[in-house]
């Protein structure tokens, strides 16, 4: 018997951790407009998460990835962190403000925290298992 047949958990490869999320896009209007955002990690890069913004946010029309520390959205949960191109505080109990600076301009989104706590809750979950 091969040692994959005896214990498959010893030749399997962690997976990517792929959240969606709703987030707000803050601007000076009064109405917000909610957008779909994709968190992902990979064990490969245990240290990155990535923000994935929709096409339609972009003047290319094509998806826009942030990647910035884990660290900083575990920090911003609890107290305003970051000081380049990504800035994240928590806003209230419920919510998270995470601000991300281009050469085009900034752009401010709101997320509900508990979404995110969630997502990196899945990321530990994996980053053990690697």
């Amino acid at each position: 018997m091969s040692a994959t047949a005896e214990n498959p958990a010893a030749t399997a490869t962690p997976t990517a951790v792929e959240e969606r999320v709703r987030a707000r896009v803050i601007t000076d209007e009064p109405l917000y407009r909610a957008i779909p955002v994709a968190l992902r990690f990979t064990p490969a890069e245990p240290l990155a998460v990535r923000v994935v913004f929709p096409a339609e946010l972009s003047p290319e029309d094509t998806d826009n990835e942030w990647v910035f520390p884990l660290a900083l959205l575990e920090a911003g949960l609890l107290a305003p962190s970051g000081s380049g191109d990504v800035r994240v505080w928590p806003c209230g109990r419920v919510q998270v403000v995470m601000e991300f600076h281009s050469p085009e301009g900034v752009a401010v989104l709101q997320f509900d925290s508990a979404a995110l706590r969630r997502f990196l809750r899945r990321t530990y979950a994996t980053a053990r298992t690697a």
